[in-house]
């Protein structure tokens, strides 16, 4: 006799990316940061006393909430510290959205998002992107049409790269009869000079919620450590009632606030994977593999036809070959594989690999 609901029983659940035991494998398949993080991790790491742990922690990681606020010029009010993004996914999910109503998404997207849909019990509205992989003109209208009560839209857009610019983000929201959560995992890596900043608008827009991750920019996928930010009347349900309780452990806490005290750090490996971002599409592009415009810390590009393998092949090829990357057996993304911008020896690595196997001969330069 199965006990599970009927719900769960129908779904398949969430499929990550590959984890290798090999430590030499190059792993660009779960967009990581290449780079390690802050020395200040390590040094609040050896300073914690194993005594301390014998009791809960703070709650509502109240010190990293505080300090998370001050970076955004936001209140504490505004901020919910969670147990990785993804937490902070299903947070938004099982407050505002009843079992049996609507949950929209962009799609391609996330595919976790119809999985946490699903254990809600809640149906699902998948609304396509454009060829630009922006949502049409009338997506506002369609998901009030659909009566959705929450949409996410990661930004820049997984697994493209492309971002959505505020004012369309913002009219979104006013527009949308249901609370829009912007998944903004990668938003670190966007280049500075494109002005982007979505957080002003937490102050004037009661519908919005933004999540943010230390897994990425960070460099502590490990850690398991996020964030939302919105108007106090998003975050005060989720955090008083809806949250695990002390959902964030001590240590996560002190790494947190130590993440934080080193910007210069951080934004150092930002910059780097931009940098590397830039030849590697130029290297993919050169091999005739076109290339999406990605703000990201991944590209997605196409396979072309004068590859000997299609793009399915040619993932199980480069993991041959000692190379992760992701391909996504949809109809849209079928020809296509994402790959994370490593460090520069793993990408060219990579664009040797794939000079090999279209059979050129290597650039002697």
């Amino acid at each position: 006799m199965s006990y599970e609901r009927d719900n769960i029983r129908r779904m398949a659940g969430y499929q990550w990316g590959e984890q290798p035991d090999d430590p030499d494998t190059i792993k660009l398949n779960t967009n990581e940061n290449p780079y390690p993080p802050s020395p200040l991790i390590g040094q609040a790491l050896a300073s914690l006393d194993p005594a301390a742990l014998r009791v809960y922690p703070q709650p509502t990681a109240e010190p990293l909430r505080r300090r998370v606020a001050d970076l955004h010029d936001l209140e504490a009010h505004n901020i919910i510290i969670t147990n990785g993004g993804d937490e902070g996914l299903r947070l938004a999910m099982t407050t505002f959205v009843d079992p049996g109503q609507t949950f929209a998404m962009a799609e391609p997207s996330y595919s976790l998002y119809p999985v946490l849909a699903q254990i809600q019990d809640a149906r699902l509205t998948k609304i396509p992107l454009q060829p630009d992989w922006l949502p049409p003109v009338d997506f506002a209208e369609t998901l009030n049409a659909a009566g959705a009560r929450m949409v996410c839209l990661v930004n820049p857009h997984a697994p493209s790269g492309t971002l959505m610019d505020v004012e369309r983000i913002e009219h979104l929201a006013h527009e949308f009869n249901g609370v829009v959560l912007v998944d903004e995992a990668y938003v670190d890596f966007v280049d500075p000079h494109r002005g982007y900043n979505l957080m002003p608008l937490v102050r004037d827009l009661d519908n919005l919620l933004i999540l943010r991750t230390f897994s990425k920019g960070y460099s502590l996928a490990g850690l398991r450590l996020g964030y939302l930010a919105g108007a106090n009347p998003l975050i005060e349900p989720m955090l008083w009632k809806t949250r695990d309780s002390y959902n964030i452990n001590a240590i996560s806490q002190a790494l947190g606030l130590a993440a934080l005290e080193d910007p210069s750090w951080a934004s150092s490996s930002w910059a780097r994977v931009r940098e590397g971002r830039a030849r590697l599409s130029s290297g993919l592009n050169q091999l005739g593999f076109p290339v999406t415009p990605s703000e990201a810390n991944f590209l997605l590009t196409k396979v072309p036809n004068h590859c000997p393998l299609p793009a399915n092949r040619l993932q199980q090829h480069l993991k041959a070959q000692g190379i992760l990357v992701r391909h996504f057996d949809s109809p849209v993304l079928s020809d296509k594989l994402r790959i994370t911008v490593g460090t520069d020896e793993q990408n060219q690595r990579l664009i040797d690999v794939l000079r090999e196997t279209l059979g050129a001969e290597k650039d002697t330069q």
